[in-house]
């Protein structure tokens, strides 16, 4: 379900409520601080964290990519780039071992650009 940010005007509190859409639409929301119905709606601040608006339950995903992006909004920018360069790290390590003799590395092949076929014409 969802989670909507909202401040109240009576007491200026912000406070978070998780509620579905049907919900949302019929004005229930009360301030938890001081009980009043004069509440705003804070979009501004659900859209600074809108990766975090609205979050799964494990009962709610469906495929593993459902799990990966969940877990991928977890992590901070420096998270991500530590694990960028883990798993390409790989990519730019020139192996200094040398071979036995009679045996050569294999020289990576230009990519191959295949004509693009016009059909119907």
């Amino acid at each position: 379900m969802p989670i909507y940010t909202f401040s109240c005007r009576s007491c200026e509190a912000i406070f978070e409520e998780q509620m579905s859409i049907s919900e949302y639409g019929n004005n229930k929301v009360r301030c938890p601080s001081c009980d009043s119905k004069k509440i705003d709606r804070e979009y501004i601040l659900d859209a600074a964290t809108i990766s975090n608006s609205v979050r799964k339950s494990d009962s709610e995903l469906k495929t593993i990519g459902d799990l990966a992006n969940r877990n991928r909004d977890k992590l901070s920018d420096d998270q991500k780039d530590a694990l960028h360069q883990k798993h390409n790290a790989y990519k730019e390590v020139v192996p200094d071992k040398p071979l036995p003799k009679g045996m050569s590395r294999i020289k990576k092949q230009p990519k191959i650009k295949w004509p693009s076929r016009n059909r119907g014409k």
